[in-house]
């Protein structure tokens, strides 16, 4: 692991023990239940086995529960389901936007719900993984366009995610470059 790597794994993760231990709850409206104290939205080929697990490391060791596919699915559960109550109650979110992030309808009707989330007070903390936020902005670029092409022509649905995509990119967040 890189050093970058590495002061953005410790960043990030000092960063949310720090907003878990302050926030009480995460939605104005009290809907937030705390099951986790942060909800991660990634897409697993591009960081499971780098990135992702370093930071779920480092995460655990600060006493930090984190949401995963992994570890927060029993089998059984409605995948759907699951996934929107885990980000409803969770405090804090982090979407790690990769090369793939896009090529998957998970990941991007997962970042709507945090959008959504977020206009109640949740706080979401992107990572951009080796992208730029405004890559991640514009569809033309890191293959988005293609990914986005992909799923159909939906433009309503489109227009979500292109919208969440738009709104998450903006915000301040961590960004590892493809030296870290």
């Amino acid at each position: 692991m890189g050093s970058a790597m590495i002061t953005v794994v410790l960043t990030v993760a000092a960063t949310i023990t720090i907003a878990a231990a302050s926030s009480s709850e995460c939605m104005s409206s009290g809907e937030c239940q705390g099951s986790f104290n942060v909800f991660i939205s990634f897409r697993g080929k591009d960081v499971r086995n780098t990135f992702l697990s370093h930071l779920l490391q480092a995460l655990e060791h600060a006493g930090i529960r984190a949401y995963v596919d992994t570890t927060g699915l029993s089998k059984g559960d409605d995948i759907a389901q699951s996934l929107g109550e885990a980000i409803r109650n969770s405090r804090i979110a982090i979407p790690i936007f990769s090369l793939n992030y896009a090529s998957s309808r998970w990941c991007l009707n997962e970042l709507v719900q945090i959008m959504d989330c977020r206009k109640r007070g949740q706080l979401v903390m992107p990572v951009f993984y080796r992208v730029e936020p405004w890559e991640v902005r514009r569809p033309t670029t890191y293959s988005l366009e293609k990914a986005l092409a992909s799923h159909g022509n939906d433009s309503e649905v489109l227009t979500r995610w292109m919208k969440a995509l738009s709104d998450a990119s903006h915000l301040s967040g961590w960004h590892l470059d493809a030296n870290g």
